[in-house]
Formats: C-alpha cells, sequence, structure tokens
C-alpha cells in the first residue's frame, strides 16, 4: 500500500534513499498520518504541516546522535513514524501505546519529553553545551513554532544561547505567516546563500580585514544588518546573536535539504525560518486548522461530523456563564494564555472583543497582567488549564495572593485527562492552591453547581478558583438564574449509617452510586478552602468511618484538609483517603484510568470494605 513507507523503519534507512524519491515518500507518509489518525484520534494539522521538515531533518542530521528537540511536541507523529513506531501508530494515545508526545523512555530518539510549550530552546541549548564540554561533534535542534515563540521562556533562552558559543541551531517552525512575509523564490534563494560556507567565510574574512578600521567594520555590520532587514525579519534573533537564516519553505524538501546541509557545516548559534502550513495536504484541515488541530475518529473522506450527546461540557458552561456575567457587570475582563477555543471563550472573544485578552504562550504574564487590571477595580477572570496554572504559580502567590487581589481563576482539564496523559493532568490543583493563604477553592459536583461557584467566586473580593474537569459533567439542568453559593459549607447529598463519604467536585457522582449499595452517607463538600469543619466534626461523631475521595493527588490534596481539620478540632476518627497516588498516570481511557486508582464505584465500595473489614 506504501511501497517506500513500508521499506523504511528508521533514519538511517531513510538516508539511503534517493534524493529524488523524497517527494513520493512524503506524500505516503503523509497519507498514512491521515489515515492513522482517522482510526485513533489525536492532534493531525499540526502534524501535517511538519511531514517535510521532519523528513529532512532526519535525512541530513545522524540521528539520534544529533538530537532534535520538538517543542509541545504533539508535531511528532511524523518523527515517530521514521523512527520505529509505525505500527504503535495503532494505539496512539491509549493505555499500554506510544504517548501523543515525545518520551525519552519511549524512544532513544525522543531527544527530550516535551508536551508544554516553550521549552525546547532551553533543553536544546543545554545539549549543546553538553556536547562541547564533552568534546563531541553531536549536534542540538530545537524544533519551535511561532506560537510556542511567544513565551518569555524561549526569549530567555535566545538570550542566554547568544552568548554560550554553543553548536545550536534553532527552527521557527512559522505556520500562520505571522512574522514573514510570503515565501518565494528571492527568499529561498537568500536562505540558501546566507547559510553557505561562501557567505559564511566572506563574512569572517571581511570582519578580519576591516578589524583594523574599527569604525569601517562597524559601518559593515550595520549595512549588513541593514541589508538582511530589508528581505527578511531576521533582525531580532541576530541581536540575540544568532545567524539568522530564512524564510524558507518548509514543504519544498529540495530547499529545505540544501540548507540544513549548509548549516550543518557552521559554527555557533543558528536560526533557521521555516514557513509551513497547518493541514497541509488534506484539504479539510488546510481550510479549517483549528477543527482538526485535535480530532477524534473520523472518515477521512467525509471529515469531521460534529456530534453532542446533549450534555454541555464543563468548558461551555463556563463560556456560557462568562458571556452572562460580562452582560452584568462591565469590570469583567477574560483573560487566557493563547488557550481560546480549549478554555470556551470563542464567544466572549466574539460578543466583547474589547475586553477579551489573549496573552499568548504566556501564563506567568497572564496571571500578573490580571493582577494589575485588578489593582484598578477590573474584574479579571483568567481561563486556563489546570495544568497550565502550574507554570505561573510564582506569580498566583507573589502578584495575587499576597496583594489579596480579586482575581478568578477558572480551572479547566483538572483531574485525569485521558489521552494527552500525565503532563497536561491536573493532578496537583487542589494541593498547591489550598496551601496559599487568602484563596478560596471550589470543585463543584456538576454543571449547574460550576456555573453557581463561579458566581460565587466573581462575588468574592479576594482570589478565588473553581476547578472542574474535561468534558460533561452528570447532565445536570444548567439554571440561567446565578446564586451565589455560603462560604466554606458543604451539602448533605444522601443519609446513610456507618460509612461518610466526603466527595469533592468530580468524585460525588461515583460516591452516590457506591453509597447506593454501603448505605453510606454522601456529602459534596464543595469547598476544599475554605473547609467545612463543623460538617466534618459531625459527620466524624455520627459515622464510624470517613472517606475522602478527589481526583487529585492524595498528597497535600482535599483528603489530607480533612485530617489537618478533624486534628485541630481534636477529634480522633478513622479516615481513608482516596485520590490519584503518588506516581505520573500514563495516558489511556478516562474512565479505565479512574477504576485503575480505585475512583469509581467498585473501588469505593472495595476501600469501604477493606476497612471495615466486610
Amino acid at each position: 500500500m506504501y511501497p517506500l513507507l513500508d521499506t523504511i523503519n528508521s533514519p538511517s534507512q531513510l538516508r539511503e534513499l534517493e534524493s529524488k524519491k523524497l517527494p513520493q515518500f512524503a506524500k505516503e507518509l503523509r497519507d498514512f498520518l491521515i489515515e492513522s489518525v482517522a482510526k485513533t484520534g489525536g492532534h493531525l494539522s499540526s502534524n501535517l504541516g511538519t511531514v517535510e521538515l521532519t523528513i529532512a531533518l532526519h535525512y541530513v542530521f545522524n540521528t539520534p546522535y544529533d538530537q532534535l528537540v520538538w517543542d509541545v511536541g504533539h508535531q511528532t507523529y511524523a518523527h515517530k513514524i521514521l523512527t520505529g513506531r509505525r505500527e504503535g501508530m495503532s494505539k496512539l494515545r491509549m493505555q499500554g501505546g506510544i504517548a501523543g508526545f515525545p518520551r525519552r523512555d519511549e524512544s532513544e530518539y525522543d531527544a527530550f519529553g516535551t508536551a508544554h510549550s516553550s521549552t525546547s530552546i532551553s533543553a536544546a541549548l543545554g545539549m549543546a553545551v553538553a556536547a562541547r564540554l564533552n568534546k563531541t561533534d553531536r549536534r542540538a535542534i530545537a524544533i519551535i513554532g511561532d506560537g510556542a515563540m511567544s513565551a518569555g521562556m524561549a526569549f530567555e533562552a535566545l538570550n542566554n544561547a547568544g552568548v554560550m558559543d554553543a553548536n545550536l541551531l534553532v527552527i521557527l517552525n512559522d505556520n500562520d505567516m505571522s512574522i514573514s512575509p510570503p515565501v518565494g523564490a528571492l527568499n529561498n534563494y537568500l536562505a540558501k546563500l546566507m547559510s553557505g560556507r561562501f557567505y559564511a567565510t566572506a563574512r569572517r574574512a571581511g570582519e578580519k580585514v576591516l578589524g583594523v578600521v574599527p569604525s569601517m567594520l562597524e559601518l559593515a555590520k550595520r549595512a549588513e544588518e541593514h541589508v538582511k532587514g530589508m528581505v527578511t525579519p531576521g533582525t531580532l534573533f541576530e541581536e540575540f546573536g544568532f545567524n539568522y537564516i530564512g524564510p524558507i519553505d518548509g514543504h519544498d524538501l529540495d530547499v529545505l535539504i540544501t540548507t540544513l546541509k549548509n548549516i550543518k557545516l557552521l559554527e555557533g548559534p543558528q536560526f533557521l525560518h521555516v514557513v509551513t502550513r497547518k493541514g497541509a495536504g488534506y484539504k479539510l484541515a488546510e481550510e479549517d486548522p483549528i477543527l482538526y488541530h485535535g480530532v477524534g475518529k473520523f472518515d477521512p473522506k467525509k471529515g469531521i461530523i460534529a456530534k453532542s450527546n446533549g450534555n454541555p461540557t464543563y468548558t461551555q458552561v463556563f463560556g456560557d456563564w462568562l458571556c452572562d456575567m460580562a452582560a452584568q457587570d462591565s469590570r469583567l475582563i477574560g483573560v487566557t494564555p493563547a488557550m481560546r477555543e480549549g478554555s470556551g471563550l470563542v464567544r466572549f472573544s466574539q460578543e466583547y472583543p474589547e475586553r477579551y485578552f489573549d496573552v499568548g504562550i504566556a501564563e506567568q504574564h497572564a496571571v500578573t497582567f490580571a493582577a494589575g487590571a485588578a489593582c484598578d477595580g477590573l474584574k479579571p477572570v483568567v481561563a486556563i488549564y489546570s495544568t497550565f496554572l502550574q507554570r505561573a504559580y510564582d506569580q498566583l502567590i507573589h502578584d495575587v495572593a499576597i496583594q489579596n487581589l480579586a482575581v478568578v481563576f477558572a480551572i479547566d482539564r483538572a483531574g485525569l485527562v485521558g489521552a494527552d496523559g500525565p503532563t497536561h493532568a491536573g493532578s496537583f490543583d487542589l494541593s498547591y492552591l489550598r496551601c496559599i493563604p487568602n484563596m478560596t477553592v471550589m470543585a463543584p459536583a456538576d454543571e449547574n453547581e460550576c456555573r453557581q461557584m463561579l458566581y460565587t467566586a466573581f462575588k468574592l473580593d479576594t482570589p478565588s478558583a473553581v476547578r472542574y474537569p474535561r468534558g460533561s459533567g452528570m447532565g445536570m439542568p444548567v439554571q440561567k438564574k446565578m446564586q451565589a453559593l455560603p462560604i466554606g459549607r458543604g451539602e448533605m447529598r444522601r443519609q446513610g449509617e456507618k460509612i461518610a463519604l466526603l466527595a469533592f467536585g468530580s468524585m460525588v457522582a461515583p460516591c452516590l452510586e457506591a453509597a447506593e449499595e454501603l448505605n453510606a452517607t454522601v456529602v459534596n463538600m464543595r469547598f476544599v478552602k475554605p473547609l467545612d469543619d463543623e460538617l466534618v466534626a459531625a459527620l466524624a461523631n455520627s459515622h464510624e468511618l470517613l472517606i475522602t475521595v478527589e481526583e487529585n493527588t492524595i498528597i497535600g490534596g482535599a483528603g489530607s484538609a480533612v485530617t489537618e481539620s478533624l486534628n485541630s478540632q481534636h477529634i480522633n476518627a478513622k479516615v481513608v483517603q482516596l485520590g490519584l497516588p503518588d506516581i505520573f498516570i500514563d495516558q489511556g481511557d478516562h474512565a479505565q484510568m479512574l477504576a485503575d486508582c480505585g475512583l469509581d464505584k467498585n473501588g469505593i465500595i472495595k476501600a469501604a470494605r477493606l476497612v471495615l473489614g466486610e
């Protein structure tokens, strides 16, 4: 079916292929990608955009000796296929299968584990410095997207790399053409010229000759910068100490391979600007790369057909609440670190464009920006994934909490996230939030409670967080009317005997199921901070066993808050804490992952009976 692709199982075999056969190889690889992802789901647009670049990198560089560091890593499917994992694509992002991102323990070709953006330059720089200190000719290559370049960490690394004297190659994969003008023959020619030995040699010779006349050398350098600046956007990167090359067509294998071969001969930090197109080679993805960014299973011929189970997702509940709240209060602003679609801000950005702020992939800046706005009377709502809020933890403490500013954190993807695996799981937010003074932390049991908690948080004049899971909830109807909940008060959901299940957020549903068989009391705790100490004491005094249940790491989580409360009240009670274990949990089906952690109906029943000896 794939005459060339079926014969290539490693980069070394790829390098033996005649260059004239590479375009056909690229077509087969792209076709296989579409066919494969259609069966498993995953990231599609970004991977289609990097097919030729991936081929060229493995064709020119001696991987895995030469190290490729892919930023974010959701564009590495072609890389995985070329490095012996083609058959593994049938279980992509499934339990026991290959990950959707690079992982060092999965392949020697995955030089660095990535999934969060803007880390590649720092990691590759560390590798380049290690190669220099180890006196090897090993090359380190960072491949970073134009979106990831908006993060401060990327620029911190660029700033550092320019003075490190290391053989680092940074490839900017510009797939939105947000930096460069359209590419063409002239730019491709200039890229070949600038990356060639003649240009580099002439440049060094000129510096040596003109060096005896400092003013002439400075004049020549400035002239060179201005001439290059007129035809390329590289002045900024040159100022960081890089030799800028590009922009070039990222789908032209001849240009890519020639340019990379030339760069391979150069010393010092190099910056190659490549322009690609998301979804390249698949018309539907080219026309709507956002829709085809992350996909479920679909028919490649028909494309994605929207399906709904009728229940709104928590993300949709948040998006609707944000617009409704904005209509009531002109002080509300929405802030997101480049996650408009994922965090549910599309409608808000359209209806309130002057109050919508996408700050780019810059979580630290997002939080401090919100803090600054709160200082002058605005009411910022920061929509952010749990895993990405971790990146702004210092700002959360230093800029928001210490100053006790009224910033609302709408924390999406709390708990396990299924196929995206440990890099995207929101396993730690209850632990890292509840230890911060001035914070109010809430976890809704269902969709309607999520809306009411967001309203409750917005009405506070102090920092607050509402954390909710990925996907849909229990199917509870969402009431249009908004009403603030009493702060720090739980809710009795079921009265039973002997056993009290203290459920937090998403765990209310399985606790109610388990309680029917156990005849247990179920309490929707609602607030992780402040905790309902009075209710905890009452439950401890009326039940033989308390079981806390949360979709968060057990260490330092909501269950720990309950035991701390009992201790402070000098109450001796038997407590079992159920939650996520002290390991990073691999990708898989969300329901199965919860079952494996003992966080489903059967797991809760088993834990209770084990303790009671039943």
